[in-house]
């Protein structure tokens, strides 16, 4: 049994069991179901409410025309909906004044898959941006994904603020596309070789430039023997930044070889640290994206994770990413854009509540009848409007 497509079934079998539910379930939208037949008759049942049919505002036995106007109107969007399958989502619900605690369950599985959706977005583009030599779709992905927590979290009524799990998931840079990697290489080289050749050139670079954002971490870590060295206000040349890398234990452990030290340091023409140091960038935030994104989806598919625990491990997933686009937007002289805020307007404190629901079930206005069946005395009914 799958729990999410038993909560969906219950929370339209307590609607049509007991239509004075959906007063209960306004923060619930159609969207938030995973399946498009459950979609379309939520969205139904919705529809009759405000158009005031008879059902809602009946105290009588809840009418058959409530069940079948309802599949009517659904089957105008869908497809394979019958009465027989309305009915077997009325025996699918155990308790219908339970209706808001079967809704949080749905809206838990929407924000999962919200979460997972966007990530699988930004895990796109950034490889789409590493491919092109761009990074303005990872960007602008990254946003949206940031805002659509923190819509998130007002709707589920939790703070959007960042987390570490315990422990924290995987970010380990993902690989260049193989188009780039060759490309990426040689950037790193060239622009090492620069600033051994012209040490006065890091001071274009070390303000915004890490090791981390090299893609080889041989190379990464031959740069971090670069600011070492400059730190100090040592000299820079082969020797010295040999001698640096062999303190380090880079050669001992074959971080580093001599003969890579040697390609790099020799045959160096003219080039600029700065342009060279905008490259290694552009790769480095196409990587950290992916990372980021792959993260979240991990996160998104843990279905034992609660939605609020959920947002703020995400959240803190982008910060990595944050952090490299700070340092890009440094290196090109420009602003960091205004990331997508969240709708400023707070959730009503009723729509909240009730997704915050538990399982106290809600009193309910009158016995429970079948769709089209005379009432009968209250005293040998269970409490609730619907019918069992």
């Amino acid at each position: 049994m799958n729990p999410l497509l038993s909560a969906e079934q219950a929370v339209l079998g307590s609607v049509l069991l007991d239509p004075g539910q959906l007063a209960h379930l306004d923060w619930l939208a159609p969207d938030h179901f995973y399946r498009p037949v459950h979609q379309a008759l939520f969205a139904a049942l919705r529809k009759l409410r405000t158009e005031g049919h008879p059902a809602v505002a009946t105290t009588e036995a809840v009418p058959l025309s409530w069940v079948t106007d309802a599949v009517d109107e659904a089957s105008r969007h869908v497809r394979g909906l019958t009465a027989a399958y309305a009915h077997t989502l009325v025996s699918a619900c155990p308790r219908p004044e339970h209706a808001p605690v079967y809704g949080r369950m749905v809206l838990e599985g929407a924000i999962h898959r919200s979460v997972a959706e966007h990530a699988i977005r930004l895990h796109q583009a950034a490889r789409a941006d590493a491919l092109q030599g761009e990074v303005e779709g990872a960007l602008h992905c990254a946003d949206v994904l940031a805002g659509v927590l923190g819509d998130l979290a007002c709707r589920w009524g939790a703070e959007p603020r960042p987390v570490a799990t315990a422990p924290p998931p995987s970010t380990a840079p993902v690989a260049t596309p193989p188009v780039r990697a060759d490309q990426v290489a040689e950037d790193e080289q060239f622009l090492l070789a620069v600033l051994v050749e012209r040490p006065k050139a890091m001071d274009e670079v070390v303000g915004w430039l890490r090791p981390s954002d090299f893609a080889d971490p041989a190379h990464g870590q031959l740069y971090r023997c670069l600011g070492a060295l400059h730190h100090r206000g040592e000299p820079i040349d082969r020797i010295t930044v040999l001698w640096e890398a062999q303190r380090r234990g880079l050669l001992a452990d074959g971080t580093l070889t001599t003969e890579q030290l040697t390609a790099i340091c020799d045959g160096v023409g003219p080039g600029s640290a700065e342009w060279l140091g905008e490259q290694v960038m552009r790769s480095s935030v196409t990587r950290t994206a992916a990372a980021s994104a792959r993260a979240i989806r991990a996160l998104a598919e843990n279905e034992s994770l609660a939605p609020g625990r959920l947002i703020s491990h995400a959240l803190h997933a982008l910060g990595p990413l944050d952090d490299v686009r700070t340092r890009w937007q440094a290196a090109n002289g420009h602003p960091s854009p205004t990331p997508l805020a969240p709708p400023t307007e707070e959730a009503p404190t009723a729509r909240v509540h009730a997704a915050l629901a538990r399982s106290t079930p809600r009193p309910a206005a009158r016995p429970p009848e079948r769709p089209g069946a005379a009432a009968k005395p209250s005293a040998a009914r269970s409490p609730s409007r619907a019918h069992g």
